[in-house]
This record gives C-alpha cells, sequence and structure tokens, in this order.
C-alpha cells in the first residue's frame, strides 16, 4: 500500500472508520460516506442521488477515485428479521434497502465514471459468512443471510462483466466481529462462549481492524489478479463443527 490510493468507504463506524484509519495510516486517502454525522459526506444512501453526490464529492476533493468498498449496512433484527416463518415484512425490506439497494447504487454510480472515463479500479462488497455458513441457534436471521447472499451473486455477476475492463470486484465475508452492530452479541455470555469455539483462530470475535486488513488488501494491487471471490475472514468459522 501506501501508493496514495484514494478509496471510497461507505459507512463510518466499526469496520468502515478501521479500514479508513488502516488505509490513512498506510499513505492512502479514505473518503467515508454515510447515513451518520462522523463522515466526510452524509446522506441516505438508499437514494440515487446520494450515491452520485458521493462520488461527485470525492472527484471534487481528490481529482479520482481508486477503489470502493461498501460496508454500510444493517442487521435489521430491530426491525423484525428473523426465522423466515416470523420475520416481518418491514425486517425484510428494510434489510434489503440498506444492504442491497445502497451497495447497488453505489457501485452503479462508480462503474459508470470508471466505464465512461476508461478507469481501472476495485471494488470490495461487505458480505457474511451467514450467507455462506448459516448458524441457526444464535444468527437466525434470514433476511440478512439473504442479502448477503444477493451481495454475493452480484459481486460474481459484476466481476465477470467488467474484468475484460480492468475493474476488479470482490467480497469479503467476516465472521462474527466487535462493532456497534454486534452489541447484542457482544453482552450476550452464551454467544461469546460459543464464538471461542465456533472462531477459534480468533478466541472470539474478529477486531474490525482484522477485516480492514483483508479490504485493503483486496483494493491493492497486490491483489490486481484476484476477482469474482468471495473471502471469508472468520477466525474459522465456516470450517468448525
Amino acid at each position: 500500500m501506501g501508493a496514495g490510493k484514494v478509496f471510497l468507504i461507505t459507512g463510518a463506524t466499526g469496520i468502515a472508520a478501521a479500514t479508513a484509519r488502516l488505509a490513512v495510516n498506510r499513505g492512502d486517502i479514505a473518503f467515508t460516506v454515510a447515513q451518520e454525522d462522523a463522515a466526510e459526506f452524509t446522506g441516505d444512501l438508499r437514494e440515487e442521488k446520494t450515491a452520485q453526490a458521493a462520488l461527485n464529492a470525492v472527484l471534487h476533493q481528490h481529482g479520482r477515485l481508486d477503489g470502493l468498498f461498501n460496508v454500510a449496512g444493517i442487521s435489521g433484527r430491530r426491525f423484525g428479521d428473523g426465522p423466515a416463518h416470523v420475520c416481518t415484512l418491514e425486517g425484510w425490506e428494510a434489510v434489503m434497502a440498506s444492504n442491497v439497494r445502497t451497495l447497488f447504487l453505489m457501485s452503479r454510480a462508480v462503474l459508470r465514471h470508471w466505464m465512461e472515463s476508461g478507469a481501472r479500479g476495485a471494488i470490495v462488497n461487505m458480505s457474511s459468512v451467514s450467507a455462506l455458513s448459516p448458524q441457526a441457534d444464535h444468527f437466525a436471521t434470514h433476511a440478512y443471510a439473504a442479502s448477503k447472499g444477493a451481495i454475493n451473486s452480484l459481486t460474481f455477476a459484476m466481476a465477470a462483466y467488467y474484468a475484460p475492463h480492468g475493474i476488479r470486484i470482490n467480497a469479503l465475508a467476516p465472521g462474527l466481529v466487535a462493532t456497534p452492530m454486534s452489541a447484542r452479541a457482544q453482552s450476550d455470555q452464551r454467544i461469546q462462549e460459543f464464538i471461542r469455539e465456533k472462531q477459534p483462530l480468533s478466541g472470539g470475535m474478529l477486531g474490525a481492524v482484522d477485516v480492514a486488513s483483508a479490504a485493503l488488501f483486496l483494493l491493492s494491487d497486490d491483489a490486481r489478479h484476484i476477482t469474482g471471490q468471495v473471502l471469508a475472514v472468520d477466525g474459522g468459522w465456516s470450517v468448525t463443527g
């Protein structure tokens, strides 16, 4: 790293914040966009105009964009997400809008810019181990899992289409990470005991910086031959019983 690349990161806390800090420490530029105030640009990421306005702000301030990290999203539990037979329509629609719609709109704006300008770049999308290795006892939020599965499929499809144009698109599938989104799990002793066994390499929950490091690798030139992949950063979750 350290090449002065310009990255746009959706989100202002947790993994997004950790990635922005790490990028800056490595000599890159991180422009954050979120629906909270702790960002360089704020707005409703579910709206088309927000995605274009965020991109315009980056280009106005830095002149180019080298990579996009789509992090912003929600768990949906407070809206009624859960097992399919009890998941509310509000929960389903809130999760799909916040996790999939936002990612699509931001990616579309960036891809249009790169295609029109002939620039190359990289996109990293935030998936989840829930889409690849579901866990029924403690993490039965089916709208969330479905949204992350949709993100994986979109990642594959976009990667195939844009590879001839020199644009790389990958996804990250983290295990349970200590962020504001996982506050419920962090306060539940049963889940903490479960995670110590489920993620043995981490001995518990992952740190946000663990995922941030993987994101910056996929955005960097070190990953220039990698596209269409979903990289599990899960402390062993997906290979344990």
